[in-house]
């Protein structure tokens, strides 16, 4: 495959993309396993212990894709990848303390990037190596390029998947397509393929885009119902007059309209300054495979830094307003957890932002109101 061919091109954007969507997770724990060394430090932990695990990474798929030569290995290896894609769709849940903390001495910090880079990429090396289509050139050349975008974009990466899950969807309905793609070019099947049904060479991809997404969304519905179901819902709660307002926000500009739109609120009522408002920011929870490799201690930090730099405008809008406010962060499902808040605060009302980006009326509001709308006994007001 050259330089030159289409081919290339669409495969080396593929490589990339697979790479970008399943290593958020390595680019936290780079970050945070050099976040106690000296600044000039840092940046050396990043880029020996980055560049030791791009070459490591690259090892490690030449192997695979010698490895899917055989037989049947691609039949396997398209299952696993199949199951790694709806496994990006499914919801993520806290996890408890781990293991390695950010350390202040620059070898431990590249030798834990090089651990957790090995132990957390065999879902990024069987992706690429379906993806490079046999290919070492394409490889070694789509490693070389996604590889450090991961990681020194990491914080942008990661603000973005978290503020437009439609990329997650995207990335696992990507690797459905590679897995599909896979799965008909096995050497066992690929004679009879080409034969009988060379129509599956575009069927089989597509099917596996489709079905990644349906059953991941399928799959991650139920979740979510099976835990909203055991949660305890008190009866709503009728007030004659507001005297407590949970204030969701996340850094967002709808959530800046919810603020506006709360301290309007509040000059309507009789009495003003008597309105206790709790803001809250909700942090997503890193994955299992992340709090693996570094201290909770840590991660609490992590936390704390993302949620600061969300809560820093809303603190100094609602002391210039002169409203009574306590602001702190959570970590969690933000629907759920805000719905949770909500209701263990005996909150009147809950204040918060959504994005208006869809033409019909599920489309309407972002997954975070729906699930708080859905999940609240505490009536909610959603700024646009």
């Amino acid at each position: 495959m050259s330089f030159t061919s289409p081919d290339f091109w669409v495969a080396l954007l593929q490589i990339i993309g697979i790479n970008i969507v399943l290593s958020g997770d390595n680019a936290v724990v780079i970050a945070l396993a050099a976040r106690s060394l000296p600044a000039a430090q840092q940046r050396r932990a990043v880029a020996w212990g980055s560049g030791a695990a791009v070459v490591m990474r690259i090892v490690l798929t030449i192997v695979a894709v010698e490895v899917l030569r055989l037989p049947y290995l691609k039949l396997v290896g398209a299952g696993l990848l199949l199951w790694i894609a709806v496994q990006l769709l499914l919801p993520e849940h806290e996890s408890g303390e781990g293991g390695v903390a950010a350390t202040s001495n620059l070898a431990s910090a590249i030798r834990t990037i090089l651990v957790a880079d090995l132990v957390m990429s065999l879902d990024n090396v069987i992706g690429v190596a379906a993806a490079a289509k046999d290919s070492i050139t394409l490889l070694v050349t789509g490693l070389a390029v996604s590889i450090p975008i991961v990681v020194f974009a990491s914080t942008l990466l990661l603000t973005l998947m978290s503020r437009f899950p439609v990329i997650i969807t995207i990335g696992a309905a990507l690797l459905g397509w590679v897995a599909g793609e896979m799965a008909v070019s096995d050497p066992a099947l690929k004679d009879w393929v080409e034969v009988h049904a060379a129509y599956l060479h575009y069927v089989a991809p597509g099917l596996g885009a489709i079905g990644v997404v349906l059953v991941g969304k399928w799959l991650a519905a139920r979740a979510q119902a099976a835990e909203a179901a055991t949660r305890p819902v008190a009866p709503a709660r009728v007030s004659k007059g507001l005297k407590r307002v949970l204030l969701a926000v996340d850094g967002s500009e709808s959530a800046a309209r919810a603020v506006q739109q709360m301290l309007a609120l509040r000059r309507e009522l009789r009495e003003p300054t008597k309105l206790e408002v709790q803001v809250l920011n909700v942090q997503r929870p890193v994955t299992g495979d992340v709090s693996s490799f570094v201290a909770g201690s840590t991660l609490e930090d992590y936390y704390r830094d993302n949620a600061d730099q969300v809560l820093a405008p809303v603190r100094a809008a609602l002391s210039a307003a002169g409203v009574a406010f306590k602001a702190e962060y959570r970590v969690g499902e933000p629907g759920e957890t805000i719905a949770q808040e909500a209701q263990e605060r005996r909150c009147d009302l809950i204040v918060m932002g959504t994005r208006g980006m869809g033409a019909s009326a599920g489309a309407l509001l972002g997954s975070v109101a729906q699930a708080a709308a859905a999940a609240s006994s505490v009536p909610v007001l959603l700024v646009t």
